[in-house]
């Protein structure tokens, strides 16, 4: 008795989910596509910093250990704003070092992820580090805090340009659009896939030293992005 009470139910569904195929392929309907487009700013910006051991000059060939670099990094990234959670180790590196004695010396460099949201608080943070320990540093990733907000409103938009085409469409017919039947979403919101690329903005010089010893710093800004969402849709007509 059970297994033909699960027969008949999978029956019944297969049979409603039929009638619907049929009444949508048999129904008089209109396809069209909805475009939004809507230009930002990220006003959240991934900075990569890599940090590299040396020696100092003289005959001591004393080495700057990579700990002390890290605290002057960090200490000078929560200076200028950067919470803790925000400042991270990417990558470790080793490397071999051979001096003139002929003596094998095993250097480090490390690379960090540190999330800032004011680039004008770059400059100031990188003249707290030993410049001579600033191996590199670009840009590596790209956010915006209403990130979602943005989304639902060209996604919002899309759909009411989606409708309007087919307004136009079966008007040009003598005809008037319906309900929606269908919607697919053909957009691909990828914001480190269409923000400008790190290489346009990396560090001028990330070794350069200034005559007072600073480290000359990078004039940044983050251009605005265009981003474009795509929506499918298929409507019925009265």
């Amino acid at each position: 008795m059970k297994k033909l009470m699960v027969l008949a139910a999978l029956v019944g569904l297969i049979s409603t989910a039929s009638a619907q195929t049929n009444t949508m392929e048999n129904s008089r309907r209109v396809a069209t596509r909805g475009y939004a487009e809507k230009e930002v700013t990220p006003d959240i910006i991934y900075l990569s910093v890599s940090l590299k051991e040396y020696y100092q000059d003289g005959n001591t060939k004393k080495k700057v250990q990579i700990e002390q670099l890290e605290k002057q990094l960090f200490d000078a990234a929560m200076k200028n704003g950067v919470r803790k959670e925000d400042f991270t180790i990417q990558n470790i590196y080793s490397y071999n070092t051979v001096d003139k004695k002929k003596t094998n010396e095993i250097m480090q460099s490390r690379q960090y992820r540190i999330k800032v949201t004011d680039l004008k608080k770059l400059n100031p943070m990188l003249e707290e580090v030993d410049p001579r320990g600033i191996q590199s540093t670009s840009i590596n990733g790209y956010d915006h805090s209403q990130k979602r907000e943005i989304e639902k409103e060209l996604k919002t938009a899309a759909v009411k340009d989606a409708r309007t085409n087919a307004d136009i469409l079966a008007a040009a017919d003598g005809e008037s659009v319906g309900k929606v039947l269908m919607i697919n979403d053909n957009s691909s919101l990828n914001w480190n896939d269409i923000a400008p690329q790190p290489r346009m903005y990396a560090m001028k010089s990330a070794n350069a030293v200034l005559e007072d010893g600073s480290a000359q710093g990078p004039e940044l800004e983050v251009r605005p992005i265009k981003l474009t969402c795509n929506i499918d849709a298929v409507f019925e007509l009265k």
